[in-house]
C-alpha cells in the first residue's frame, strides 16, 4: 500500500473535477464517495444525480470561507492518494472507507474524538486506489497540525497491510531519493520515454560522481554527458550549489526544467558530493590511473587491468562489512561499491550493459542510510571506480570479457554482504535493494562468463584423465567438505584448467585452493567451481582469456618437463595478492 501526499493546491473544485472526471492518463471508472467528514449528509456527485461538484466543493470549503481572508492559508487543499499493489486483492468500498478514516486521523486532518477536524472526502474511481481531498481549516477555525504527515500515513499503511493481508512493503527511513511525480510520469509517457527526466538526471549525475576526485572533474563529466548545468555562486566566489537539466526538457514557457542535486537524491547535493571528493585528495597519486588525473588521457590503464583492480578492491572491502566492523567504514564501502557499479554500467559491453545498468540503479537505494559514511575509508574502491571510467569501455571479449566476469563475480559477494549488513541494522529498504541488485548481477555474470568459462571447461575436458584425477585428489585433500560437490559440478573442468594454469605458473595449487575457499562464504554461490576459478585466477594473477598452456601429466612418459610458462602475464593490479 503506497500513500502519497501531493502538493497542496488552491482550487478545491479543480481537484474534484479531475477526481470525478474521466481521467487523463488512466480511465476513471464509477467515481464515488467511500467516506467523508459527514458520511450521512455529504453529497456524492458520482452516484446521486441531484448532487453537484459545486455543492461538494462549497461544503468542503465552508470552514475556509468562514474565517477572515487574511487568515486563510494560501494553499488550503490537501490531497492524499492511497494505492494498493497490483498483486493485492480488490478491497471493498467499506474497507477503503475505513482506510480513509484512519489515514486522515493519523495525518492530523480529522480529530474524531474532539469533532473539530477538517472537512474531507475520499473518492474511489478505480479498484486499486482512492483519493482523499481535504481543506486545511478546522471546524473551529484553527489550522490542523500536519507536521510529518507523510511519515505518519506511511506508518499507518504498514499497519493496514498486515491487518488486511496485503503485500507488506518495507518501512522507509527518509533516505530514499524523491520519487517522480505523477505529472513527470505522465509527461514521460506522452513523450514515449521509459523514464522520467528526474530519473535520467539522477543516473547521469551518479555516474559523473563515480570515482571523481575534484569538483572540476565532476562538473567536466556532467558537461561531457550533455546536461545543462547552472551553478549558484556566493558573492565571495565560492560555489554554493548546482542544478541540472536535460536539453530537451522544457516547461510551457520553453525554459529548461532544472533539478537541484539534492532533489535528485540526498547524496547528490554539493555538500555531500564534496565529502566524497575531499576524502580522495591525499590518495589520488596512489591510484593506477594517476596519469589520467593530470592529463585526462584515457588508455593509461586498460579496461582489463581496471577490472582486475576493481575485483581486488571489492575483495579487500568485504571484511569491512563484517558484524564487528566500524559502521561508518562499512557505509563508505557500500557507497563506493555503488560507484563501481555505476562505472561498470557506463563502460560495459553490450552483452552485459542492461543488466549492469539495472544493478546500478537498484543498488542506488542500498548505498544510503542514516549511518554517515566515512568516505576516506573507501579510497581504494573509489579509485577502482575511477580506473574503470578512465580505462574506457570494454569490448566484451578476450581479456576484457573475462575480467568483467571476474569483477562481477566479486561484486555479487560484496552486494550480498551489504544486504546482510543492512538486514542486521533493520534497514529494510536498503537490504531489499541490495538483494535485487544481486539478482541483476547474477544475470550479468551469466552473460559475461559464458565465453571464458566455456573455453576453460573445454580445455579442462581435453586434459588427460590422469591429470584430472590428480587434481581431483588435490581438491579432496585441500577441501574435503566441498570436494564431492565441486567434482560433480558442471564447472569442474574449468576449475581443473585453472589449477593447471596455477601449476604452470609455479603456484601452490593446494594453498591457493584453501585460500580461495576459506576467506569468504560460498553458500550464496550459484556455482562454487566458477567462484573458485575467478578467485584463484585473481589471487595468482593468471591470464583469464587465452586458453591454458598444455599441462603434461606427470605420470605419462611425456611428462619429463613442466609446462612452459606463458610468455606474457596480465598486468598485476593493486591487491592482487589477496
Amino acid at each position: 500500500m503506497i500513500p502519497r501526499v501531493h502538493k497542496r493546491g488552491q482550487r478545491t473544485i479543480g481537484l474534484l473535477h479531475y477526481l470525478y472526471g474521466p481521467g487523463t492518463c488512466e480511465e476513471h471508472t464509477d467515481p464515488h464517495l467511500v467516506a467523508s467528514w459527514d458520511d450521512d449528509n455529504a453529497p456524492d456527485p458520482g452516484r446521486d444525480s441531484s448532487a453537484t461538484l459545486k455543492q461538494l466543493q462549497q461544503l468542503l470549503d465552508q470552514p475556509v470561507v468562514n474565517i477572515a481572508p487574511a487568515e486563510r492559508p494560501k494553499k488550503h487543499v490537501w490531497h492524499l492518494s492511497v494505492r494498493n499493489d497490483a498483486e493485492d486483492r480488490i478491497l471493498t468500498g467499506e474497507e477503503w472507507g475505513d482506510i480513509a478514516r484512519r489515514m486522515v486521523a493519523v495525518a492530523g486532518i480529522d480529530d474524531p474524538e474532539q469533532g473539530a477536524g477538517c472537512r474531507w472526502a475520499a473518492i474511489r474511481h478505480a479498484d486499486d486506489h482512492i483519493h482523499i481531498v481535504a481543506t486545511l481549516v478546522r471546524e473551529d477555525g484553527r489550522r490542523p497540525r500536519l507536521n510529518n504527515d507523510a511519515a505518519r500515513v506511511q506508518a499507518q499503511a504498514r499497519s493496514l497491510e498486515v491487518e488486511l493481508g496485503l503485500r507488506c512493503l518495507n518501512r522507509g527511513d527518509g533516505t530514499a531519493a524523491k520519487r517522480p511525480t505523477s505529472a513527470e510520469h505522465h509527461k514521460a509517457k506522452r513523450q514515449g520515454k521509459a523514464r522520467t527526466s528526474r530519473e535520467e538526471l539522477r543516473e547521469t549525475v551518479r555516474r559523473a560522481v563515480a570515482g571523481a576526485t575534484s569538483e572540476g572533474e565532476f562538473f567536466d563529466r556532467l558537461a561531457a554527458s550533455g546536461l545543462l548545468i547552472r551553478t549558484r555562486v556566493a558573492p565571495s566566489g565560492d560555489l554554493l550549489g548546482y542544478t541540472v537539466a536535460l536539453p530537451g526538457d522544457r516547461n510551457g514557457k520553453g525554459e529548461p526544467i532544472w533539478f537541484p542535486g539534492a532533489k535528485l537524491a540526498p547524496d547528490l547535493s554539493l555538500p555531500r558530493i564534496r565529502e566524497r571528493l575531499s576524502s580522495d585528495v591525499e590518495d589520488v597519486a596512489l591510484s593506477p590511473s594517476e596519469s589520467t588525473s593530470t592529463s585526462g588521457r584515457a588508455g593509461a590503464i586498460t579496461p582489463a587491468a581496471a577490472r582486475r583492480h576493481a575485483a581486488a578492491a571489492a575483495w579487500d572491502a568485504l571484511p569491512h562489512l563484517d558484524e564487528e566492523s566500524d559502521e561508518g567504514t562499512a557505509a563508505a564501502q557500500i557507497a563506493a561499491a555503488g560507484e563501481v557499479l555505476d562505472a561498470l554500467a557506463e563502460t560495459s559491453a553490450a552483452v552485459t550493459r542492461q543488466q549492469l545498468r539495472d544493478a546500478a540503479m537498484a543498488f542506488e537505494r542500498a548505498s544510503r542510510s542514516h549511518v554517515r559514511a566515512q568516505h576516506h575509508q573507501a579510497r581504494a574502491v573509489r579509485n577502482a571506480a575511477r580506473d574503470l571510467i578512465y580505462g574506457g569501455p570494454a569490448l566484451g571479449r578476450g581479456e576484457d570479457g573475462a575480467t568483467t566476469a571476474m569483477v562481477i563475480d566479486t561484486m555479487i559477494f560484496l552486494v550480498i554482504a551489504a544486504a546482510r549488513w543492512h538486514t542486521e541494522r533493520q534497514h529494510a529498504q536498503q537490504a531489499a535493494a541490495a538483494a535485487q541488485t544481486a539478482e541483476h548481477l547474477r544475470a550479468a555474470y551469466r552473460a559475461a562468463s559464458a565465453t571464458p568459462i566455456t573455453a576453460l571447461r573445454n580445455h579442462g575436458r581435453r586434459m588427460p584423465r590422469t591429470t584430472l584425477a590428480r587434481y581431483a585428489t588435490t581438491v579432496r585433500h585441500a577441501l574435503p567438505e566441498l570436494a564431492e560437490g565441486l567434482l560433480a559440478e558442471r564447472g569442474w573442468p574449468a576449475l581443473a584448467a585453472t589449477l593447471a594454469d596455477t601449476e604452470a605458473y609455479g603456484g601452490d595449487v593446494a594453498a591457493l585452493l584453501n585460500r580461495a575457499a576459506r576467506r569468504r562464504e560460498l553458500e550464496s554461490a550459484e556455482s562454487v567451481s566458477d567462484v573458485l576459478v575467478w578467485r584463484i585466477r585473481r589471487l595468482a594473477d593468471l591470464p583469464v582469456a587465452a586458453p591454458s598452456q598444455p599441462v603434461f601429466d606427470r605420470e605419462t612418459p611425456s611428462a619429463g618437463r613442466p609446462a612452459e610458462r606463458p610468455p606474457h602475464r596480465a598486468p598485476r593490479g593493486p591487491g592482487a595478492s589477496g
